[in-house]
Formats: C-alpha cells, structure tokens, sequence
C-alpha cells in the first residue's frame, strides 16, 4: 500500500516532470539518496500527511538544529518544505502555544526544555489542563553555565560557592534580597543554579530568591543592578562579559558532565494524525544535528545563527563557545573545553528515559512532587525514543542507536550519584549541603 500511495502522489504533484530533475544527494551514510527537485525524498516510501508544521524556538545557542534544519533544506529534503520555525519570546509564552494547535494560532511543536514537557503533560504548568505531548529527541547536551555580576568578582567563584555564603547574609543583614535569575522553575536551570548554591551552604529557598528571567532579558536585568547572578544557555554569558557586567563561575557540563538539555518536543495529537511527517521531521532535525556538530560547519552555522530573524546576536558572541572556547571574564580562558555544547556526538541527540526518570526524581528531591508518584507511565507516555530509532535507520545512522535506553549511572560535582536501577538512594541525598 505505502507503493501504491506514493505513486498516486508523484502522479498528481506531476511525476514526470519532476523525475527529469532529480538530483543525487550523498546521505551522512555514504550510500547514494535521491531527492526530487521538489524537496520529497524518494528514499522514503512513507510520503509525510502534510508539508508543514508549526515550530517554536528561543533564542539560545541549544535551538540550533531547528534554525539549521530549514535554514539548510533539511526539512524541505524529507518532504516538508513548509516547515515553520519561529522565534517565541519566553519559554512561557513557548508553553501557552503549545496549548494550543497551530490551526488556532499556537504551536505543533518547540525547541523546549526537557522537563517543560512532562509539566506539561501532566497539567502541572498548563492550568490543570493535561496536552499529551512528545519528545522526539534531545538537541543538545551541555551548553549552561552560571555567571555572576562584577559585585562578586572579588570573590572569583567557581564550582564551590561558599565565599557567596558570608556575601549573601552580609546583604541580608541590610534588607536586600539577593536575586538569581533562572529561566524556568523546575527544569534544569533551576536544578543547577540550586545545585551550585547549595554545595556552598546556601539555601536557595531562603537565602537567595530564584526568579524567572527570559533569556534574552538576563543580561539587561546584570545591568539594571538588582540581579546577582543568573543560569542560561549561551550565548548569554559571553555577552555578559563583553559588555563588563560580570563573569561566569561555571559552565554546566562542569556541574553535570554531558548532560541532557533541550528536546524536540511535539503536541501528541499532531504526531498521532501525522505519523510519517513525524517521522520525515524528526529525521530532518537529526541530520541537522549531525551538521551542526561538525567543526567544518561552524564558521557558516554563526554566519545563520546570527541573523535578525534567528537569534539576532552578532558573530563572535556565538563562535568561541560553539567552538569548545571558554573565557570566563576573570582571567580564566579554557581552550578545547569537554563541557562544550553538542549536538550529536556522545549520543547527544538520543532520548534516554534514563533522564527523565532523572528529572522526575530530582523534582521530588526539592518537594515538587510526591516520592509516590508513578513515573514508569508518564515516561512511557512522552518518551517517544521508538520514533528517534525509526529516523536514525531513515538517514543511515543505525550504528548511532544505543543498545538500551539507559545511559546508566550519571555522576554529579558535588559527589552525588544517580543509578536510574536504584533512584531511592539518589532521592534519598541532601538537598542542601552542611558546610
């Protein structure tokens, strides 16, 4: 049947005028793919339901692969030329058009952080109101980092933040509040900027005040004064420190090795009724990752990623630390950084339930959700890792595909250890270290 529907297809988008403009494209593989001129890919006999497809995105550095994905003709490659990508303001407003499909003026899918989608899944950032919601796969590993404001840059902080501790009560012996800006609560910006306070002592619920900051607002909120620090994805740290307002204590894969960030997360209704074109974007996504993880690619993929209508930054702001280049503004310059972002390598673009089954876990570390709750159902219900295989063996990279959806036993800074065979013992850890 699927031969059968793909030639009613090329025969009423005109077959013969479009076989005589085939051209030969070379798959990351090396086996030879043809694409038809008109951007359907005839190696996949599953034509998608649908060309387009509604997509979100903040400006950080993690979204890359989405803006690369159109920017490049990926998605055009695999039979959805119509594909949208478009520039949200805030992760909250990513949420509120999540709620809604595209056909009334929202999204079918986002650039969005991991836990953002199980909240949402569960009704608990959607006004109680359940959207079955997917994610298709990570698109990056790495790629945070806490920096502070040139108030505390005496005290060059790095990964242990105890000398922030006597600061902090000095400031609170005077009335103020000290301020970090995270860019959502209960995702893992959150987690690190409470991880990174905590090893020093300090309490983040009632010796700092954590507040929601989008991240394009960070660095103007380091200027105004009021903030002491902030964690976010880059390219908001170099700016910082370009323009003077402070320096970086750590980047998060010093806190968290490789650790997961952002997904590709789709409205489940829209997956449902659109399988292959589930498929056929998904696989245009990873390609794109693959792309953009490729050092001879990156020169062009900041000359794209600069562009007003992508992340709108200028060029050296992005280059350095896509390049693994880390310039902490204190003096310190790390070249060749293992904590750089990544988009494919190190199985960067693979799902693992693994660290959801991290997230919801540490989510009932801080008291957001009970030690009862049942999380094998909801992981099975969002994680569609299922679908990432099926696009891995369309674009030829099955030996990409990891034996087990367990990344096994991950290791923290701070000494804490997670063993997705054994979370009890990882729930069970202090929040707050005794100093």
């Amino acid at each position: 049947m699927a031969k059968l529907s793909r030639r009613k297809f090329l025969a009423t988008t005109g077959a013969a005028a479009l076989l005589t403009q085939t051209i030969t494209h070379r798959g990351t593989s090396g086996s030879p793919l043809t694409q038809l001129s008109s951007g359907v890919y005839a190696g996949y006999s599953d034509t998608p339901e649908v060309t387009t497809a509604k997509l979100g995105f903040i400006a950080v550095t993690s979204c890359s692969p989405l803006i690369i994905a159109k920017a490049k003709g990926f998605f055009a490659k695999y039979g959805m030329p119509d594909v949208q990508v478009n520039k949200q303001a805030s992760w909250a407003v990513t949420r509120d058009k999540l709620m809604l499909s595209s056909a009334d003026g929202g999204l079918d899918g986002a650039h969005l952080l991991f836990p953002m989608t199980y909240l949402i899944a569960t009704g608990e950032i959607t006004y109680g109101r359940k959207i079955p919601i997917y994610i298709l796969a990570r698109l990056n590993l790495n790629g945070q980092g806490i920096s502070l404001a040139n108030a505390h840059k005496n005290l060059n902080l790095g990964l242990d933040s105890f000398a922030l501790k006597s600061a902090l009560a000095q400031k609170a012996l005077t009335g103020e509040i000290s301020r970090f800006a995270i860019p959502y609560r209960r995702v893992t910006g959150d987690f690190f900027m409470r991880w990174w306070l905590a090893y020093g002592g300090i309490d983040p619920e009632r010796d700092a005040s954590l507040m929601v900051v989008p991240p394009p607002q960070m660095v103007a909120n380091m200027r105004g004064g009021t903030m002491d620090g902030f964690c976010v994805v880059d390219p908001w740290h170099h700016r910082l420190i370009k323009q003077k307002l402070g320096y970086s204590a750590v980047t998060s894969g010093e806190l968290w090795n490789n650790h997961p960030e952002k997904a590709l997360a789709m409205r489940g209704n829209w997956v449902d009724k659109h399988p292959n074109a589930a498929k056929a974007l998904l696989a245009a996504v990873l390609e794109a990752q693959i792309w953009c993880d490729r050092p001879e690619n990156i020169e062009e993929m900041v000359r794209i990623l600069s562009q007003r209508q992508w992340m709108g930054v200028k060029s050296d702001l992005l280059r350095d630390r896509l390049l693994g280049k880390f310039d902490y503004g204190n003096g310190r310059v790390v070249e060749n950084s293992p904590h750089a972002i990544k988009f494919w390598r190190n199985n960067a673009s693979y799902p693992y339930k693994s660290h959801d089954l991290w997230f919801l876990i540490e989510d009932m570390r801080w008291g957001h959700r009970s030690p009862e709750f049942q999380t094998k159902p909801l992981i099975e219900a969002v994680n569609r890792e299922d679908l990432w295989r099926e696009a891995a063996k369309l674009i030829g990279q099955e030996k990409a595909i990891p034996p087990n959806t367990s990344r096994g036993i991950e290791k923290f800074f701070n000494g804490l250890e997670f063993d997705p065979e054994n979370p009890q013992a990882y729930l069970n850890a202090p929040t707050i270290r005794k100093v």
